[in-house]
């Protein structure tokens, strides 16, 4: 006989890449995934995972249960959504990852927020570089900058808009001088950030009134997956970066950084919330976490105060 934790459990195995990923998943020890893999195996009289390569493999029993579970699981999952809703109840598991330093600062505060206004609520909030990285049946809600590199069905809302910004520190442009034009960046300190999956050495301008696009090759001299870091680079005077409003604001404001080619937009980057899957997409608390979370960047906390940023011509 098999139960509904049984079903969860080898889930958590069918997702991971080793019995030990499994374990850190379901926040046990492997010797303990180990003995309860084989207690279900010698319980339903069937070999379910294949351990002799490198990698976890199932069999085919274990692809069936894996499926035939995913299935089922979600049905209960739906089931019992639809219950709480009608009870006006915001409970069970809510799996969100965001990007580190967008999430530390805007989705880490709401979520506690959230869950201490619905206690029944299991939220588990995972900080990810690149949402490559964390594959849509990990999470319920997946919050993203700039336009995702994901499968085209998973279902988008748009939470808040977001510029993408060339800025560089004063003590840096006395030094080398300001960039008039984009082509100038040939000749200037470049720092990249590897993030997205995008190809982060190509930069591109649109000259707001000419309407015409550029797009330069910058060669950098400093690069990093770390936005934290690359900004620190950038107001140590270590040369230019291309950076997101909602990072930069404070140092603009401050004077840390300055804005250079000001009558150029470079591509926006939008705040946007995916949603892993249609049960996700449809539950009362991924709607309602998400409701709150577009309020709090209705007005976006990092739109610059000033009429127009600081800009070096």
């Amino acid at each position: 006989m098999i139960e509904a934790d049984d079903l969860r459990f080898f889930a958590a195995i069918a997702a991971a890449p080793s019995l030990a990923a499994a374990a850190r998943a379901l926040d046990v020890s492997p010797p303990a995934v180990t003995q309860r893999l084989r207690s279900l195996e010698a319980r339903l009289g069937v070999k379910l995972v294949d351990r002799g390569g490198r990698r976890l493999a199932l069999t085919g029993e274990g692809e069936l249960l894996a499926k035939r579970g995913r299935d089922i699981v979600g049905a209960l999952d739906a089931l019992n959504d639809t219950l709480l809703e009608r009870r006006g109840e915001v409970a069970g598991d809510l799996r969100i990852v965001a990007p580190f330093g967008f999430g530390r600062r805007f989705v880490a505060p709401l979520a506690a927020q959230f869950r201490e206004a619905h206690p029944r609520l299991r939220l588990d909030l995972t900080l990810v570089d690149r949402l490559s990285h964390a594959p849509p049946e990990s999470w319920d809600i997946a919050i993203h900058i700039g336009a995702p590199n994901v499968a085209a069905h998973l279902a988008m809302r748009r939470l808040a808009p977001n510029a993408r910004l060339l800025c560089a520190a004063p003590d840096y442009l006395a030094r080398a001088g300001t960039p008039a034009r984009p082509a100038d960046l040939r000749n200037h300190a470049c720092i990249a950030l590897r993030e997205n999956d995008e190809d982060v050495t190509m930069w591109h301008f649109s000259a707001r009134q000419a309407g015409t696009t550029e797009r330069i090759r910058i060669a950098p001299t400093l690069s990093t997956n770390d936005g934290e870091v690359a900004k620190a680079w950038a107001v140590a005077g270590q040369g230019l970066i291309v950076r997101s409003e909602w990072d930069v604001t404070e140092d603009l404001e401050s004077e840390r950084l300055v804005r250079i080619l000001g009558d150029y937009d470079l591509p926006p980057a939008p705040v946007v919330a995916l949603m892993g899957t249609e049960r996700a997409a449809r539950s009362a608390r991924s709607r309602r976490f998400l409701d709150a979370l577009a309020a709090s960047l209705r007005t976006p906390p990092w739109r610059i105060s000033t009429a127009s940023p600081q800009t070096a011509p």
